[in-house]
């Protein structure tokens, strides 16, 4: 008797988050960009296809979309700007405002831990990598951090070996004339966690504002500086 033809199996339909987010990748953005872009982990734009979440953001991409297809904004910091205006949180059944559900810090069995911060959470000091700058302390652990920032609010020059020599990402440089420099790494021994966790501590909590301190005081930019992204990193010594 001749084998039964497999039946396909239909392809899943995309929700419009998703639909949407194809859309700007089709216009170069990538998920981590998105993410960014309303200020959320990478790891939610993909469960807009795994697992059919993103309804709360599709105002807001809808707004991203249309700025980017209509008035040519192509800076992820703009467009982060435009998608805070549309992005509301969620409600319960009794119509309060639902609490966010915050993901643990996690640092790995290695020391190995990451946290980003985007323009809206720049804004509000970065209190999300505060947290894992205190773990990392108290595990003793070192760390590195990345700052993106307007190309002339550095004091050196682009690639210059004196502000944050032999990092392996070396200076990255945007469209939008701003510039991302590292400071730190495992091949130059970064940082020690603790201290940076004393300056957060001495910053009221204010993680960037403890990161622009040590900046300025160290000659790698100006005074009046603003960040609009910043990183952190860890890692156990050897």
């Amino acid at each position: 008797m001749p084998p039964r033809p497999r039946r396909r199996t239909a392809e899943p339909q995309l929700n419009e988050a998703a639909r949407l987010a194809d859309q700007l990748q089709a216009h170069g953005y990538t998920k981590r960009d998105i993410a960014r872009i309303i200020n959320r982990d990478p790891s939610l734009v993909s469960q807009f296809y795994t697992k059919h979440k993103g309804a709360a953001f599709v105002p807001a991409l809808t707004h991203v979309l249309a700025a980017v297809q209509t008035a040519g904004i192509t800076d992820t910091t703009e467009l982060a700007a435009l998608a805070a205006r549309h992005i509301t949180r969620r409600t319960t059944a009794a119509g309060t405002r639902a609490r966010v559900r915050t993901k643990a810090v996690l640092i790995t069995p290695t020391g190995t831990g990451t946290g980003r911060a985007g323009a809206q959470a720049i804004a509000s000091g970065s209190a999300r990598l505060r947290p894992l700058i205190a773990e990392a302390a108290r595990q003793g652990l070192r760390m590195a951090f990345t700052v993106r920032m307007a190309k002339t609010s550095y004091l050196h020059a682009s690639g210059s070996r004196t502000d944050s020599p032999g990092i392996r990402r070396d200076v990255i440089q945007r469209a939008d004339h701003t510039e991302e420099r590292s400071y730190g790494s495992a091949t130059t021994g970064g940082f020690n966690a603790a201290d940076f966790a004393h300056r957060v501590d001495q910053a009221g909590g204010d993680v960037t504002s403890a990161v622009h301190r040590w900046l300025v005081e160290n000659g790698r930019i100006r005074t009046d500086a603003h960040i609009t992204h910043l990183e952190i990193r860890t890692w156990r010594p050897r």
